[in-house]
């Protein structure tokens, strides 16, 4: 369970990043550090900012000012990828019709979804069954999203090996079966700013799968995280840097050790917010179960049953829209 952290650390993760692809990473020592460091963030916080992650600071800005434009752009022309479930849930969907503990969320976003061909995942997958709609305008919408993510996935990947030597297994850990072949998601989201004491951006909620990578306005604070004693500590924006957090998935591989912490957003800001969050995931059909390695830090004691991730995300899109 989270700790009572006041503030969400920052970690240069760049001699990660160095050796992530070297064997004998794990013998390292810049590397040992950047883990002690990931260990202690995911255990305390389940938060972290990450500097040094190597995604340029251009295409940073240039995903959130492309997300900016098509947010102001008419309804009309932004319905013309509206989301639908015909579509597995991908598209844009306008204010008040995302739902997070059943109440509407006060943002409006582009859900995207690694594509999912027809009976890819069997029946599991048959919800999430579809490709995403790209808005044509703003121009080179896609070109720079689908840029970005293949950064993201890579980063993401990179992170985790740092994740699973934290946990006491190796590198390749999350490889494999495990998440060999991650599914993804991304949503590309803006918030106006709140009109009474009653509007939330997006609601408290914890993530689904094992890492968030997350790219905010550099200039407004809005991102608030609960810690043990209830309290909502503040992650304010970090210029260049990403702000990671764990999923449920991580939680229950960790056996409890690593907190998928609750979150949400308030935009009290005068202006309008941009964020664009990409979701690392397990493979869709993965039946996730605490790692063996789990019984050196919790003295054998299993906390969790087996998931199939699949199911937990199918299980979360069906009720988080209004239709």
């Amino acid at each position: 369970m989270a700790v009572n952290f006041s503030y969400i650390p920052i970690i240069d993760i760049s001699p990660l990043l160095a050796k992530s692809d070297d064997p004998k990473m794990a013998q390292d020592p810049g590397v040992l550090d950047v883990v002690a460091q990931l260990d202690k963030a995911c255990t305390q916080a389940g938060f972290f900012y990450v500097k040094g992650h190597g995604i340029p600071d251009t295409l940073l800005k240039g995903v959130r000012d492309i997300t900016r434009r098509f947010f102001e752009l008419p309804y009309e022309e932004k319905a013309k990828i509206k989301m639908t479930p015909a579509n597995g849930f991908r598209g844009y969907e306008k204010i008040g019709e995302n739902i997070t503990e059943g109440r509407p969320d006060m943002h409006e976003a582009i859900d995207c979804y690694r594509e999912v061909t027809k009976g890819m995942y069997g029946d599991l997958g048959k919800v999430m069954e579809g490709y995403n709609h790209w808005p044509q305008n703003p121009p080179k919408f896609k070109v720079l999203m689908e840029e970005y993510i293949s950064l993201c996935k890579d980063l993401a990947s990179k992170i985790m090996r740092g994740i699973a030597l934290a946990l006491g297994g190796s590198p390749y850990e999350f490889e494999g079966d495990r998440a060999g072949d991650p599914f993804w998601v991304m949503r590309i989201i803006g918030y106006p700013c709140v009109s009474t004491v009653n509007d939330i951006g997006c609601g408290a909620h914890t993530d689904y799968g094992l890492l968030t990578l997350l790219n905010q306005d550099d200039d407004i604070n809005a991102l608030q995280v609960k810690n043990l004693s209830g309290e909502w500590i503040s992650a304010p924006p970090v210029p260049g840097s990403l702000v990671c957090n764990i999923g449920d998935m991580l939680k229950i591989y960790s056996n409890g050790l690593y907190e998928s912490t609750l979150h949400r957003v308030i935009n009290n800001s005068s202006k309008y917010r941009v964020s664009v969050v990409y979701f690392y995931e397990t493979n869709f059909d993965t039946a996730v179960e605490p790692l063996d390695t789990y019984k050196t830090r919790t003295n054998g004691d299993k906390r969790f049953e087996r998931a199939v991730y699949g199911e937990h995300l199918v299980k979360k899109v069906l009720t988080n829209f209004v239709e």
